[in-house]
């Protein structure tokens, strides 16, 4: 098993993160905005949110992970296929998922207590861990508040994960496949949430600032899309 993290000072701009190294610019992470109409509560989140504006001239940080607990799962699991044993095989891959889970959980805490530091009183059992009421929050691209999957790449180029065996497929499927990655926010207020459908304006936003086109920003992003090729769905704001 492996734990990768990195923390970078960074500078948002709007929706968008820049963070940079010995004051070289390092790479920027595009994050979208909740954008269909609600009915009770009038906050449309960005997970940029929760990263602190320029404007407050204080400096703020992002955190990142790849972390793995699959290495040798698949043939572990392959073996019990050969002799037709279905039951093991998915056992086992159950199993390294829920360790490469709990590998997340316990990298996160120990994140947030050393080596990032900024809850480091922090004291929770183990039911407390679970229902997430440590400060901060670990969003993964591929997830309702981070859709884009190809978000990843930028995740696994800055840690280098490739150099410790963690990659990445075409579609961005993690491989081995026990593995998770993700953003570190440490705002106290930080929450996760859904982005939801988006308006074509906003995917054309988003299609600019990576330097995309249309058409490639809608693959990756089509299960968020709020809108056919010509309809605008009404229900965006």
């Amino acid at each position: 098993a492996i734990s990768l993290v990195g923390i970078f000072p960074g500078k948002r701009n709007e929706d968008d993160i820049s963070i940079r190294e010995e004051d070289k610019p390092l790479a920027t992470f595009y994050f979208l905005r909740q954008q269909k109409r609600k009915e009770k509560e009038q906050v449309y989140y960005s997970l940029a949110d929760f990263f602190m504006p320029a404007s407050y001239n204080k400096q703020d940080y992002l955190g990142m992970f790849a972390v793995s607990a699959g290495f040798g799962i698949e043939e572990f699991a392959a073996s019990f296929e050969k002799k037709h044993d279905d039951y093991n095989s998915i056992l086992v891959k159950a199993l390294g998922d829920r360790l490469a889970e709990g590998l997340a959980e316990y990298t996160h805490e120990k994140v947030r207590k050393e080596i990032w530091g900024y809850s480091p009183d922090e004291n929770f059992s183990n039911e407390d861990l679970i229902r997430e009421k440590y400060r901060g929050i670990r969003p993964a691209p591929g997830y309702p508040a981070c859709p884009d999957h190809t978000e990843k790449r930028t995740i696994f180029r800055i840690l280098q994960a490739e150099k410790y065996g963690i990659s990445l497929t075409e579609n961005c499927a993690m491989l081995p496949a026990g593995s998770v990655s993700g953003l570190y926010f440490s705002h106290p207020d930080s929450k996760y949430f859904a982005v939801g459908k988006i308006g074509k304006d906003q995917v054309e936003s988003y299609a600019s600032r990576k330097g995309w086109d249309l058409k490639t920003a809608e693959r990756w992003l089509r299960p968020n899309l709020a809108y056919s090729e010509s309809q605008q769905n009404d229900e965006i704001r």
